[in-house]
């Protein structure tokens, strides 16, 4: 399908998958934290949002084809590739899981995080790296991040709704199965994640997850996808 509704898609999956880990979460919300960085991540996201939007536009920029192998490099292409590659790449480093920023800064982490959720729903790292200084508990700082993402998912499906997106588009596409498939595996997975992820080596999972991203946002910077 095409990256803006593949982009739109899987923030409904986000959405009814952080609304189930937020009524898991809900008293531990730290609300002070969530009005500093949910209110400037709600404007952000707008913006985000709104530059997919114009992207989605975007004809071909470059048509390339070597041996047997081609690809049709568009604006919206290799700038959804770059961002995954390089949160991708966040992931997988050690250093950058060290860095932390001061709580004074949570606004701005708010912005960033808001407007790179909205343009590739690519967050989660941002996000983290600026709440881990806000002295929260472990529980707070999980329920509170969820709040934030759950913002940021209705923010950017509210604009895409407005802008260049319909339910319509997933029968069109013919691919409103596979949404449905995602939601509901999404939902074990957070339900069962909170029982089997103590026994599981975080660091693997991450790294094969990391990995696909990795491949996938080469593809969409070739022009493969």
């Amino acid at each position: 399908m095409p990256i803006s509704i593949a982009i739109a898609s899987t923030a409904i999956v986000h959405l009814t998958n952080n609304l189930f880990k937020l009524g898991l979460t809900f008293k531990k919300i730290n609300f002070r934290v969530l009005l500093y960085f949910g209110a400037p991540a709600l404007v952000a996201t707008v913006v985000g949002a709104l530059i997919l939007n114009t992207l989605s536009t975007e004809q071909n920029i470059y048509t390339w084809s070597r041996f047997s192998l081609s690809g049709e490099i568009t604006i919206l292409k290799f700038s959804i590739g770059l961002l995954i590659i390089i949160f991708a790449l966040l992931e997988l480093l050690t250093s950058f899981k060290e860095i932390s920023f001061s709580a004074k800064w949570i606004p701005v982490g708010g912005i960033l995080s808001g407007f790179f959720g909205g343009l590739s729903g690519s967050q989660g790292a941002l996000r983290s790296a600026f709440l881990i200084k806000t002295g929260l508990s472990k529980e707070s700082f999980i329920a509170t991040g969820v709040a934030i993402a759950v913002i940021v998912d209705v923010a950017r499906i509210f604009v895409y709704g407005f802008t260049f997106f319909n339910f319509a588009m997933l029968r069109e596409e013919a691919v409103e199965g596979l949404v449905f498939t995602a939601i509901i595996g999404g939902l074990v997975g957070a339900f069962l994640g909170k029982r089997l992820l103590p026994k599981v080596t975080f660091k693997y999972v991450q790294i094969l997850v990391s990995s696909f991203l990795l491949f996938i946002g080469s593809a969409l910077v070739l022009g493969f996808l």
